[in-house]
């Protein structure tokens, strides 16, 4: 993992690989931090900014030789995408270090010195320089992030400062542990193999884990988990998590789906389709490093994390279109759409994670390709009761994540009635993602509750922007995190 470290020393003194300013566009393009450098320098920089056309667009990143009277070797000029007059808003710095990092892969040391107002805005190009040093390195030799990040600042010694990029580096750790698992092959991230890097993860942690296997599933009334996972080889998990600080202030529990696979079973996705669904998991892989990095950095709220993980199979023992299952505390669901099977193990963990009398219910999955049509890749869904989905929204918008609220029209509950069990897993076609919402508030016992799709963000199959990698993406974990932290704060 890239180190990030505060430093204080003047422009013209430090020794790094590159160092890092940033630009502006309109009509006249600028770069940023000019006043800090030398005057010789100052006078260079603007020329070849002049010379080259820098557009400062976002992800324009220039690399230039450092001119003399500084003491590296690359001037890095990288875009925010906003004018001169613009405020330089957290998600602006993040994605413009972001970006730089992105693209100088296999340097040493990168100082960035933007200009800084607050604590937030350093630790912003801290967690975006971080977020954008990533290289998914399973099984091929990937080019190298970069190793070390400095960011210049004043006030780099004082504690509100330092606590602020602290927090960034445990949140960018967080988001590429969920990227490695979600960029995992299938045949070596399954169910068990799931359930052991999580138990991997939480050693040495005050993070509790409990692992149900099939056994303990079909023992358990767990119905969703058993019918989606029977079809594989490699049986279902239910893994529960648990961090829980003394004093406190309220418990949220986090439910993840965690398909490791989703062939569509017996309703067999096409094959173009099946390209990217190892990644069905990544709500699971968002839940689990929330709950790790909560327990880091001592969020005072008890926090409940459940992966629901199983395998989607097509087999002589898969689960059948109109099969009836029951799901964990007795209701009933007639099971038309085997690839409608994420919103079935959810619902067992919705209804196990509710037994302990949470007061909030987050859940977060890859749920519907009809978030997709409504939202795109870039923006994800958020749908529940007013209060918890204001939560999520508001936490969202603090972590510089899109969410877009949606509602769950009740006309739509009856497209779901059956006469064979208490409810179907699939109904009207259109309006599919809010169908999908409506089915999980099924098993929330009207607990307050929000449901988050993440469907298109959590997979980038386009060109890497910002700091955003191709594949896996991590979203949902920034969101998860500060809305932790807001319920720490009383802010529920």
């Amino acid at each position: 993992m890239t180190t990030v470290e505060l430093i204080s020393t003047p422009l013209a003194k430090i020794r790094s690989d590159a160092l890092v300013l940033a630009t502006t566009t309109g009509d006249q393009p600028g770069v940023l931090g000019l006043a800090d450098l030398p005057k010789q320098a100052r006078a260079a920089v603007e020329s070849a900014a002049s010379v080259v056309g820098i557009s400062g667009k976002l992800d324009e990143v220039v690399k230039l030789p450092a001119p003399a009277g500084l003491g590296v070797p690359l001037l890095v000029l990288t875009g925010t995408g906003v004018g001169r007059d613009a405020p330089l808003t957290a998600e602006v710095l993040r994605r413009a270090a972001g970006s730089a990092t992105r693209q100088l892969a296999g340097t040493g040391t990168v100082t960035f010195a933007f200009p800084l107002i607050s604590a937030d805005d350093a630790a912003a190009v801290a967690e975006g320089a971080l977020l954008g040093a990533y290289a998914y390195t399973g099984y091929s030799g990937s080019p190298t992030p970069v190793a070390a990040v400095e960011v210049v600042a004043a006030d780099a010694k004082d504690k509100a400062t330092r606590a602020a990029v602290a927090r960034a580096a445990v949140v960018a750790t967080a988001v590429h542990g969920v990227r490695d698992l979600v960029n995992a092959a299938p045949n070596d991230l399954y169910p068990a193999s799931f359930a052991d890097n999580a138990k991997e993860l939480t050693k040495g942690t005050k993070v509790a884990v409990t692992v149900l296997d099939d056994d303990a599933l079909r023992a358990g009334g767990y119905g969703g988990l058993i019918g989606v996972g029977q079809g594989s080889t490699r049986g279902p998990r239910l893994v529960k998590l648990e961090w829980k600080p003394r004093k406190a202030t309220a418990h949220i529990a986090l439910v993840g789906k965690g398909i490791t696979f989703d062939s569509g079973g017996l309703s067999i996705k096409p094959a173009k389709s099946m390209e990217t669904m190892k990644s069905d998991m990544a709500g699971a892989a968002a839940v689990l490093h929330t709950v790790v990095a909560a327990a880091e950095l001592g969020i005072g709220v008890r926090v409940t994390g459940w992966l629901a993980l199983a395998e989607n199979m097509p087999s002589a023992t898969a689960q059948r279109p109109s099969d009836v299952i029951t799901i964990r505390g007795g209701r009933t669901v007639e099971v038309l759409n085997t690839d409608a099977e994420g919103r079935l193990v959810l619902a067992d963990a919705l209804v196990a994670a509710g037994e302990e009398n949470p007061d909030a219910l987050i859940d977060i999955a890859t749920l519907t390709g009809a978030q997709m049509v409504a939202l795109g890749n870039q923006v994800s869904a958020v749908m529940g009761t007013d209060d918890t989905r204001s939560s999520v929204l508001a936490a969202a918008e603090a972590a510089g994540e899109q969410f877009w609220p949606m509602p769950l029209p009740e006309e739509l509950r009856p497209s779901m009635k059956t006469p064979v069990a208490d409810i179907a897993n699939m109904g009207e076609r259109y309006g599919g993602m809010l169908v999908a919402g409506l089915f999980l508030q099924e098993f929330t016992a009207g607990k307050p509750w929000a449901h988050l799709d993440i469907a298109g963000p959590s997979f980038n199959e386009g060109a890497p922007r910002h700091y955003v990698p191709k594949g896996g993406t991590g979203v949902g974990v920034r969101t998860m995190l500060r809305l932790l932290e807001d319920a720490a704060a009383g802010g529920r």
